[in-house]
Formats: structure tokens, C-alpha cells, sequence
């Protein structure tokens, strides 16, 4: 098109536009507007959007604003109104339509009233000023009639609201009411121009709060910067600041944002748990004044419980005008979900108490506060009041009881729940797997899965998971592989979680090498997948392989997490590797987890366990913070290094700090005072115990019976062994060990024939403490019988321990022909220790002949061993064999060997000094 063409259309388009203005100047107040209206979204729901689009279409001057709005269909404007006297007929040609594509689509046809709730402040003004006559004429009595029906039904809402639904928060578009009645479905708008004036007043008296239309400022904004598209966009795509930066620019312009932009914002800052930009939010709420609106206060209080802030939900609880069932579930919530139970239980009662029903979203999160807290008494209570409300049918509600009762102990309770439900599903059949797997029944719930098969209820991952679990602490191998097939065939084995609990039930069954092939095959491994797999190499003792897999997981490029590290330094304190562990010390610092208090104690540990007492300590002052497993951690270092002296300095400092021990602590302090024979500190403690209500703890309490024992106090040490409250194996074992170290051998023979009594069935050790408290008391007839009865009646296989302690008892009796005879007959190589004990029975009794065959044994297992050199010496000089004597001191020096000093003990000023 040339030069003049352009300009003859530009205009004929100007001409065109004016006329349009000119046929605005004849409409009057309610009157319709009709034409067609073209937007880049044909699907949108923003009516102010869309009425204001069409005005700025109408009222336009401009010929460049026309060619932008305008399309090329020509636009009817007629007058509507019945009571109209004259007619308006005019019609306005817009542009024809221009060849190729047209500048906006069509949409479909719209419609605008003069007097409509949804036009903006500035629409009046740019009209013409109508007599009055004309716009009273044009009103009509619909108007006024409506008017009234409008007031009634405010009068009717405020007197009763709870008749009415508030849907101010949910609608997604304006021309929704804002309230609507439950019955009759009749609607109220806020900002409606039929309202009377006292509205607004009456609804901010009774905290209501109210939506505002803006003012002019808002017709100039973009229409998806006003309706919240823009914040929502952006909040979906998890561009938290960019949204927020919005709704601050709305609130700097005066402009009401949507509740709809907060509530996006408030979820996004819960998604990502970040509560500072969460407390920016709140400050625009309250700048806004909608803090008072029920809805976006829940919401505060659920972005700050998932932020982890339950201080700070419960400040915006507390300054709620009013609460309803949904703010008392968001509270409840974040106590429960914090690991307060308790407070989350007497909330509970508060709000039953004031009046208002729970649902059955909030019995649910009280059940779980009730289960983490096996709190069964508050949960009889809640099935009580939930059987009252008739919400025992419902399944949600049903599977919760029954993982409430199983979490509390009470299986046959959970299954006899379960059985009555009418309504069961995959969740209902895993709590009761659940229930049962995890109070130590595992037969049980690989019982109820082949139940649930016969039903034909499909498995879902967490079914499996908790199977697998299951089988793992029965190490029932041949049920997880049957597991295994039909997770295959199910099409669950590319679930990362689930390979990873199969992982684990092959390690604890004991077959590595498959759990290994498992792992190699996984087609997607996370952090998880290679930490399971070095702990199964780790808990059965493959430390090397262990800590070979961390330089592969390294390479790949897997970050370890603190369970990796605490799992790979524990296995270099078990191999006493030291370089490695100095190496995982150089990694847990690039890393970042120094800080870690669990990361720390088990570096303590690991130090203290590789003799390093002296790092391990040095490493534990820097410890910025310390909890009960650091100072057990390194006492434990210090009594395990037989430095007990400093192990209970140590407690009396961890003391001065308020620190509260644990039952590990006051074990290993125990242990300390037994291997020193502090009797004074050991009674010490046991007030200590005693005090903080440990005397109670099985493992405390036999640790007590030892050391009493070991510090000579066997009528203290029977005392208290009579007075436990609850005895096991150990206990008896225990009990019977003091008598023997205190060669009371006949005692200890009876108090091992009561144990039996009792139905207390002995292991491997007990049978070592008899044997031993024979060999002491030179009872030889009757350690006989215990050895054979160990093996025929008792099923025990002996171990070299048990045939030293033979071996020591024939000794120690002067038969030292039976003793050497009965190591020959042995189905086991004897070790070194066996072959010690015949040494030290042949220097007891003189006998040269069975003390240099025992010593050639010795010398040949341990060649380094100063004290079989020392003893064969000693039977020389007592036999006076001054030859033999000088050659066997020759050999040891030709050898290397060095005799090591001795070391006494002495008592001070209650101190256990060593004597020099």
C-alpha cells in the first residue's frame, strides 16, 4: 500500500473513531453496550479486566489507541432500558478488515452496563453528565426494589453467618458472590453499588474484614500484575523473591493485592521453608490490614509450622479474632509436627472445650501426636469421641487407630480394629503391617501380606519396604528373596527406596556379596543407596570393603551425608585405621559436618579407639557444642584405654557444665571403678543412679552387680542382684562372675543351678563364669559335669575359652597329665592361651617337663611373647636348674624380647594411685 493510501486510511480510521465517540455522548446511564471485544487471551476470567478493556474500546479518541482495540466488525450501541422514551440507535463502522492475520483475535461478544459493581472509579468521569430526569428514567423501580432485597439479605447474613458460605477467599472469578446462602443459594457482593453504607462499618466491627475494587491506580497497572496471574506464575515456578517483590510494589501503590497472592506466596515460602521471605509476607499482610481475615491467618500459621517455627504460628493463633476448626487443625498441626505431642494434645482439649467439633482432619493429626507419644490412654479417649461423631467408618480415620494401638504397643487392639473396618484399603493393611513389624513381630506381618494377596489388595511400595524390614530383623533370607521376586513383578524394583531397604535386608541377612550385585545393578543410586551399602559392610565387619566403596562413591561424584561419615569412622575404629580415619577427618571439615555433634562424638571415638586419647580429647574441647553422646564419647575413650582416673574426672566436670548422663555413661563409669576397684567413686555413682532414676535400667543395674563384685563387695553386689526389678541372662552371669573372681566357687555352682530353676536358659559366657568359679575353688568333679552338660544337655558348642577354663581347673588341681592330655584331645587347634595356662599351672606346681613342652607351643604362636620366656624362668630357678636357666635367658635375648615392668596399685586419700 502506497503512501497515500495509508494516510487515507488513517483517515478514514480517525473519522470512523470520532464517529463512535459522538454515538457515546447520546447513551445514557444503563444503557448496554454491545460489541465485540478481542483480547490475547480468549479464556480469561478477569471481568474488571474485561469491562475496562471494552470502556478504553468506547471512549477512545485516539486513531492509533482505535487501530490497537478495535476490530474490523462494526459495533451496535442500543439503549436497553424499557422506560427509555427515545431511541439511541446508532451504529459506529469500525475498520475494515485488513488482508493476512488481523492484530488480535476475536473472542466472543461482551457486554458493558453503565451502572455495573464491576466498573472502575474512573468510568463515570469520562462519561457525559445526563439530566437528571433521563437517569432517573433510565433507573427504573428495579433498581430500588433490588436495593431493599440487597439490604435484607445483608441484615439476614450479619444476624446469622454461619448460614452463609464465605467464598471471599476461594472464588476465582469476581462474578462469583462472595457470600452465599446454604439454603435459599441467594449471593452477596462486598463492593457492590446496591450495598447500603453501613455494610463495610458492620463487617469491619465483626472482623470480617473486606475486599476492596481499588481505585484509579489499579486500572493502571497490568490486568495479570492486579488479579494475582502473574505472583501465582511465579510462585508455581518457585521464584519466590521475584513474586514477592510484586505484591510489594502493589502494596507501595496503594493497591489491594489479592488474597489469592498471598496465599500463593505463603504456600511457596512453605515449599521452600523460608521463613524470612514468610515474615516479609506477614509484614505486607498486616501492612495491608487483612491480619484479621481468618483464611490468610491459617495460612500464616501453616507456612510458619512448616518453616519450623512454632513460636511464631502460635503468636498468629493468638492474635486471631476468632477461631474456626481449620485454626485449631493448623496449630494442632505444627506441634504435632514439631515432635510437641503433648502441647498438640492439650490444645486438643482447649478447643473441645470451647465449644467447637473437630473433624476428621484434625482426630487424624491427634492420633499421630498420640502414637508418636504412645500416649494410649488420649487415644482410647479419641476413639471414644470419634465413634460418637460416627467417624469410625471412614478408612483414613480407621487406618490411624490402628497405627495408633500398634504404636502403642497394642497389637491384638490394632488387629482386632482392623478386622471390624468396613472399609479397608493398601494404607489400612500397611499401618497393621506396620503395627506388627515394628513391636517386633515380623512372622506376623509376613502373615498378614499373604492375607492381604488372597484379598487382592495391590502393594505399594511402603508394603514392601515394611516387609523387607520385617524379614531383615528375623534374617529370614528365603522370605525376603520371595519378597524380592514379587517386587519384580510388580514393577517396584526401579524404586530407589525400595532397592535400598533390599539392599539392607541382604546385608542383615548376612549375604553381602548379593546385597552388593543388588547395589551394582541399581539404575539410579542416591546418597542413601551407597551409605546402606557401606553400613552392611561395616556391620559385618568388612571395614575395608567399606571404606573402598566411599573412594568409588567419591568418584562418582556422590555426596556423602553425616550417617556416611558416622558409618565409615566407626568401621576405622573397629580396624584401629587411623589413617584413614585422619583422612575422613579432612573430608567431614571440606564437607562441613564438623559441626555435626553426632559427626564429632564418633570422631572422639574414633581417636580414643585408635589409642589417640590425647587427640580424641584435644578434639573434643573444640567441639562448639556437646551434647550426652560427646562426654560418653570420650570417657568411653578414656576408660577403655584403661585411663579410668580420667574417665571420672571428666564426669565430674560434665557434671559442673549440667550435662545430664545417659545409662551408657553411668556404664562405662562403672566399668572404670570396677578395673580400678574404686569402691568409694563406685558408690558414688550409684547414688548418682539412683538419683536420676537409672536403677530401674537392666544394663545399668547389672553393671552395678559387677562392679561391686570386682571391688570385693559380693554380699552388696547379691543384694542388689536379689532387688532388680527385672533379671536377665546377663544379670545371672554377672552375679556368678563375682563369686568366682572372689573364689566362692560353691556359691557361684548354686546360684547357677537357681538360674536354672527359674527358667533362665545360660549362654556361652555363663558357662565360662562357672567354669572359671570351679577352676578358683579346685572343684574339679563339678566343673567336669558343667563341661559335659554344656555340650549334651544344653546344646553349647565350646569354644577355646571353654577349654582353657578346663584346662586352668586341671591345673590349678595339680593335675596337670589330665590337663595336657585333655588339650591333645581337643577338636579344635589350641591357641596360644590354652598353652599359657598349662605354663602357669606347671610353674604353680613345679613340673619342669610339662612347662618347657607347654612353653616350646607358646613360643611358636607368639614368638614375641615375653611371658612364656618369664615363666619357664621362673620353673627353672625353682627347680634350681641354674643351666637351663642362663640358656633360656640367652634365647631371649638372642630373640628381641624385653620383659616388660609390673605396675601396682594403691589406695590414697580416695585415689587410686599406681605404685612405682
Amino acid at each position: 500500500m502506497g503512501s497515500e493510501g495509508a494516510r487515507d486510511k488513517h483517515i478514514e480510521c480517525k473519522r470512523r473513531a470520532e464517529a463512535g465517540a459522538m454515538a457515546m455522548a447520546t447513551i445514557g446511564r444503563g444503557d448496554l453496550l454491545l460489541g465485540l471485544s478481542f483480547s490475547p487471551n480468549p479464556n480469561h476470567n478477569d471481568h474488571r479486566r474485561r469491562h475496562r478493556s471494552l470502556f478504553f474500546l468506547f471512549l477512545s479518541s485516539s486513531p492509533h489507541q482505535s487501530l490497537l482495540l478495535l476490530c474490523h466488525r462494526q459495533v451496535i450501541i442500543r439503549p436497553t432500558n424499557a422506560s427509555s422514551s427515545t431511541s439511541l440507535t446508532c451504529t459506529a463502522l469500525l475498520p475494515p478488515p485488513s488482508t493476512g492475520r488481523p492484530r488480535m483475535n476475536m473472542a466472543r461478544k461482551q457486554a458493558l452496563w453503565i451502572n455495573d459493581r464491576f466498573n472502575s472509579l474512573w468510568v463515570h468521569s469520562m462519561l457525559p453528565e445526563r439530566e437528571p430526569s433521563a437517569i432517573s428514567a433510565l433507573q427504573g423501580s428495579g433498581h430500588a426494589s433490588r436495593r431493599v432485597r440487597t439490604e435484607q439479605l445483608w441484615r439476614e447474613f450479619f444476624s446469622n453467618p454461619s448460614q452463609w458460605w464465605d467464598n471471599r477467599f476461594t472464588k476465582i472469578s469476581p462474578k462469583y458472590p462472595d457470600f452465599k446462602h446454604k439454603c435459599t443459594l441467594e449471593g452477596l457482593w462486598v463492593d457492590c453499588w446496591l450495598n447500603p453504607s453501613w455494610v463495610n462499618e458492620k463487617m469491619a466491627s465483626m472482623a470480617l474484614g473486606h475486599i476492596q475494587s481499588g481505585d484509579g491506580l489499579r486500572s493502571r497497572l497490568p490486568g495479570s500484575f492486579c488479579n494475582g496471574d502473574m505472583v501465582s506464575k511465579l510462585c508455581q515456578e518457585g521464584r519466590l523473591k521475584e513474586a514477592l517483590h510484586i505484591v510489594e510494589l502493589m502494596v507501595q501503590q496503594t493497591t489491594i493485592a489479592p488474597i489469592g497472592a498471598y496465599v500463593c506466596l505463603l504456600k511457596c515460602c512453605s515449599k521452600k521453608k523460608a521463613l524470612a521471605e514468610g515474615r516479609q509476607v506477614h509484614a505486607l499482610i498486616v501492612q495491608s490490614v487483612l491480619d484479621s481475615n481468618i483464611f490468610l491467618a491459617n495460612t500464616l500459621v501453616h507456612m510458619y509450622s512448616k518453616c519450623g517455627s512454632v513460636l511464631d504460628a502460635h503468636k498468629v493463633f493468638s492474635n486471631m479474632p476468632q477461631h474456626n476448626v481449620y485454626s485449631w487443625t493448623a496449630i494442632i498441626s505444627a506441634y504435632a509436627d514439631s515432635g510437641q505431642g503433648e502441647e498438640a494434645i492439650n490444645l486438643f482439649q482447649q478447643m473441645q472445650e470451647s465449644g467447637l467439633a473437630p473433624d476428621k482432619v484434625l482426630f487424624v493429626v491427634v492420633l499421630k501426636a498420640c502414637a508418636r507419644l504412645a500416649a494410649l490412654e488420649q487415644g482410647k479417649q479419641l476413639h471414644s469421641d470419634i465413634i460418637k461423631r460416627g467417624f469410625q467408618s471412614d478408612v483414613i480415620v480407621g487406618s490411624t487407630l490402628v497405627d495408633m494401638y500398634s504404636k502403642c504397643g497394642c497389637t491384638e487392639d490394632a488387629r482386632e480394629l482392623f478386622n471390624n473396618m468396613s472399609e479397608r484399603n493398601v494404607v489400612s493393611w500397611n499401618a497393621m503391617i506396620a503395627g506388627y513389624a515394628q513391636n517386633g513381630l515380623g512372622k506376623e506381618a509376613l502373615a498378614m501380606y499373604e492375607q492381604m494377596k488372597q484379598e487382592g489388595v495391590q502393594p505399594d511400595n511402603v508394603t514392601f519396604v515394611l516387609l523387607l524390614k520385617a524379614c531383615a530383623s528375623l534374617a529370614a533370607l528365603e522370605h525376603g528373596k520371595q519378597l524380592h521376586s514379587d517386587i519384580i513383578r510388580r514393577g517396584f524394583q526401579s524404586d530407589v527406596i525400595v532397592g535400598n531397604t533390599l539392599v539392607d535386608m541382604y546385608v542383615k541377612c548376612g549375604r553381602t556379596e548379593d546385597a552388593r550385585e543388588l547395589f551394582n545393578n541399581f539404575s539410579q543410586r542416591d546418597v542413601v543407596s551407597w551409605t546402606t551399602m557401606i553400613a552392611g559392610y561395616a556391620q559385618n565387619g568388612l571395614g575395608k570393603e567399606a571404606l573402598a566403596l566411599y573412594e568409588q562413591m567419591k568418584q562418582e561424584g556422590v555426596q556423602p551425608n553425616n550417617v556416611t561419615f558416622v558409618l565409615l569412622l566407626k568401621a576405622c575404629a573397629r580396624l584401629a585405621a587411623l589413617e584413614q580415619g585422619k583422612q575422613l577427618h579432612s573430608d567431614i571439615i571440606r564437607r562441613g559436618f564438623q559441626s555435626d555433634v553426632i559427626v564429632a562424638s564418633t570422631l572422639v571415638d574414633m581417636y580414643a579407639k585408635c589409642g589417640h586419647t590425647e587427640d580424641a580429647r584435644e578434639l573434643f574441647n573444640n567441639v562448639s557444642e556437646r551434647d550426652v553422646v560427646s562426654w560418653t564419647a570420650m570417657i568411653a575413650g578414656y576408660a577403655q584405654n584403661g585411663l579410668g582416673k580420667e574417665a571420672l574426672a571428666l564426669y565430674e566436670q560434665m557434671k559442673l557444665e549440667g550435662v545430664q548422663p545417659s545409662n551408657v555413661t553411668f556404664v562405662l563409669l562403672l566399668k572404670a571403678c570396677a578395673s580400678l576397684a574404686a569402691l568409694e567413686q563406685g558408690k558414688q555413682l550409684h547414688s548418682d543412679i539412683i538419683k536420676r532414676g537409672f536403677q530401674s535400667d537392666v544394663i545399668v543395674g547389672n553393671t552395678l552387680v559387677d562392679m561391686y563384685a570386682k571391688c570385693g563387695r559380693t554380699k552388696d553386689a547379691l543384694e542388689l542382684f536379689n532387688n532388680m526389678s527385672e533379671r536377665n541372662v546377663v544379670s545371672w552371669t554377672a552375679m556368678i562372675a563375682g563369686y568366682a573372681q572372689n573364689g566362692l566357687g560353691k556359691e557361684a555352682l548354686s546360684l547357677f543351678d537357681q538360674m536354672q530353676r527359674e527358667g533362665t536358659k545360660p549362654n556361652e559366657v555363663t558357662y565360662i563364669c562357672v567354669l572359671s568359679a570351679c577352676a578358683h575353688s579346685r572343684l574339679v568333679d563339678e566343673g567336669r559335669y558343667v563341661f559335659d552338660s554344656m555340650c549334651k544337655n544344653h546344646g553349647v558348642t565350646p569354644t577355646r575359652e571353654h577349654y582353657a577354663c578346663m584346662v586352668d581347673l586341671l591345673g590349678r588341681a595339680g593335675c596337670l597329665s589330665d590337663a595336657e592330655l585333655f588339650i591333645h584331645k581337643m577338636p579344635i587347634q589350641p591357641d596360644s592361651v590354652v598353652w599359657m595356662t598349662l605354663l602357669g599351672a606347671a610353674r604353680n606346681h613345679g613340673h619342669v617337663e610339662i612347662g618347657k613342652r607347654a612353653f616350646d607351643h607358646v613360643i611358636k604362636l607368639e614368638p614375641k611373647d615375653a611371658a612364656p620366656y618369664v615363666l619357664l624362668s621362673n620353673i627353672y630357678a625353682a627347680a634350681g636348674r641354674k643351666d637351663e636357666l642362663a640358656k633360656i635367658r640367652n634365647e631371649m635375648k638372642d630373640a628381641g624380647v624385653k620383659e616388660m615392668p609390673g605396675c601396682s596399685w594403691i589406695k590414697v586419700d580416695n585415689q587410686v594411685l599406681p605404685l612405682l
